[in-house]
């Protein structure tokens, strides 16, 4: 039985987390033996888990980060831990997922798998490798990693660090990333290929699989009221991990569209912190970040669109999680939303105009969203199925082996 060994910063948790579950599902099903190594949270799953270093080395390389601009090339003791535990576990094929978050030293790790020649594929769900240290370089309209990160931009925003090694860190990144011949990239839509295409790993094997949901999972859970959200209402959904003024994810825009929406009409903000509450419009209406599936499904029942507003994103999980619900978005016209939308789920709108956001939101009320149910749901169904689009994977892994 061959072994798969993801490597990602969470197990079973969060987007990134479900997404390393749900593909040991599938590898499970075609005869893989299925292992996690994961830096920071998990919950329990199928896996057979290993946790690479500690919370005190955590916190060590968050702030080695911080001085000095050293996110992946802390941790020295637990990634030497690790390559322990691969020598050991001698798998067929390692995954990895998102390697930064403070707990992977990348310089040992990757000089071991190139030494060994390991046959790896990695999923980009951001675009960190290809960077200096960012994660997201189109809130700076910023072109350098296309040739050469130096005297970066986003230095001073709050994710960096005091002092500026962007340049160092980016000659390291493509020394180590470019020497192993048997490392797949993994784009999760065609906007992140793009980039891929255009960065120094152009040269490497790319294969773009977009990531997935169980639509019938989803609208399967209990039907329940959400008493924050009021009834007679047209419902205008955003979902996200947290907001902020200023933020990725678009918040001030929609501070901007609650002086433009009706009466009849009213934003639910999904992620919001009990702090940010009071700070709210009248006609926005602020929810906690939730883990109970049961509710968020139910928040996504009572809506009648979904917003992207980010500024940058690499998928849209949230787009294709309403459209399982019936449920039509409405996205700007930047990065890789707008290749998740078609005549069938939602609309494009032009990049931060958030008049033509509304005219949007205005069409789909108009047509009564009864008339998207089941095209969402079919689209769902036709292009993010996860175990279609998983399957993918294990066909890329016996590539590999072959």
């Amino acid at each position: 039985m061959p072994k798969l060994l993801q490597i990602n910063c969470v197990s079973n948790i969060l987007s990134t987390g479900i997404i390393v579950e749900d593909i040991s599902k599938v590898a499970r099903k075609n005869g893989w033996d299925t292992y996690v190594a994961y830096g920071r949270k998990s919950k329990p799953g199928i896996n057979r888990e290993y946790r690479i270093g500690s919370t005190i080395e955590t916190l060590l390389h968050y702030l080695e980060n911080r001085l000095f601009d050293n996110e992946g090339l802390g941790s020295r003791f637990s990634t030497y831990r690790l390559i322990r535990y691969i020598k050991k576990l001698n798998p067929d094929v390692i995954h990895l997922h998102n390697i930064h978050d403070h707990y992977l030293n990348y310089r040992i790790f990757f000089k071991y798998i190139n030494e060994k020649r390991l046959k790896v594929v990695w999923t980009f769900h951001d675009l960190w490798a290809i960077t200096g240290h960012c994660h997201y370089f189109i809130e700076a309209n910023c072109n350098l990693w296309e040739s050469q990160c130096h005297h970066c931009p986003l230095q001073h925003s709050r994710v960096n660090s005091l002092i500026d090694r962007s340049n160092r860190n980016f000659i390291l990144k493509k020394k180590l990333f470019c020497e192993n011949d048997n490392t797949v990239i993994v784009p999760v839509s065609p906007w992140v290929e793009s980039i891929v295409k255009k960065s120094f790993l152009k040269e490497n094997k790319i294969i773009t699989i977009l990531n997935g949901i169980d639509v019938d999972a989803l609208i399967s859970e209990p039907k329940m009221k959400i008493p924050e959200i009021p009834d007679n209402v047209f419902v205008i959904l955003g979902v996200a991990y947290e907001w902020e003024h200023g933020g990725r994810k678009g918040f001030d825009d929609y501070i901007r569209l609650s002086n433009l929406i009706n009466n009849d009409e009213i934003i639910v903000l999904v992620g919001i912190k009990e702090e940010q509450k009071k700070e709210l419009p009248v006609n926005i209406i602020g929810i906690e970040r939730t883990s109970d599936k049961i509710k968020l499904a139910n928040i996504y029942r009572q809506a009648n669109v979904l917003l992207s507003l980010s500024s940058a994103e690499t998928f849209g999980m949230t787009i294709i999680e309403a459209n399982a619900f019936g449920i039509p978005a409405v996205v700007y016209d930047n990065t890789a939303p707008p290749s998740l939308i078609s005549c069938e789920n939602g609309f494009v709108a032009r990049d931060k105009d958030i008049e033509d956001v509304y005219d949007k939101i205005e069409i789909i009320k108009k047509n009564s969203t009864i008339d998207y149910k089941e095209t969402c749901r079919d689209y769902a169904k036709r292009f993010f199925d996860k175990n279609k689009n998983y399957q993918k994977y294990i066909e890329l892994y016996n590539e590999l082996l072959e």
